[in-house]
């Protein structure tokens, strides 16, 4: 039952893999890409989301003939995008509202520990008394435990509804703070 089917498939593919198909073949793929680049219809999306973030750092390092190389540090950037992989991913969030507070105690196994710890106090650190929040964050074994205040009560059913990865969002400090990273700063310092 196997020959019948392969010869099947010698018969279609000898004729089309000739080398004058294979080169006009090539010829119009090539040509094809060509006008595609000339166009801009390439997809700008380079498929990965932290692969993506580091090569908008890296162009706009390019692009600046002031950086300086000897500081770059897109690995410590590479770094903080895989903690915000394992916090966004591999965290398991408790929440218990605790009178006009809600405190969310995150935890993790292995890497996500430590991703959690790092993600977590920085975030309290960085967003605590904008627009009137409390944030109190605390390593735990497993994690780390924040306790976010709203600053009134209408603020709680916002606060509510985000739960802890939408607070983890809040505050556009997100883009300067891979910027510093990757030109050799610590932001959290």
């Amino acid at each position: 039952m196997k020959a019948p089917i392969i010869a099947l498939f010698l018969t279609v593919l000898i004729p089309a893999t000739a080398l004058g198909e294979t080169m006009k073949h090539d010829h119009m793929v090539n040509g094809s890409m060509h006008g595609m680049m000339t166009e801009g219809a390439l997809p700008q999306e380079t498929g990965q989301a932290a692969f993506a973030a580091i090569e908008e750092i890296v162009a706009m390092l390019n692009a600046d003939p002031a950086t300086d190389w000897s500081t770059v540090d897109i690995e410590a950037l590479r770094q903080h995008l895989i903690d915000m992989n394992n916090v966004t991913l591999g965290a398991e969030v408790k929440t218990e509202q605790l009178g006009d507070s809600i405190q969310f105690r995150v935890s993790g196994e292995g890497v996500v520990i430590e991703s959690i710890k790092r993600m977590v106090v920085a975030h309290a650190v960085t967003m605590n008394g904008v627009d009137g929040w409390t944030y109190v964050a605390e390593p735990l074994a497993t994690g780390a435990s924040i306790t976010v205040t709203p600053p009134d009560a209408a603020s709680m059913i916002r606060l509510h509804a985000l739960g802890f990865i939408g607070i983890m969002t809040i505050g556009m400090h997100h883009q300067q703070h891979h910027w510093m990273l990757a030109k050799g700063m610590q932001p959290h310092q």
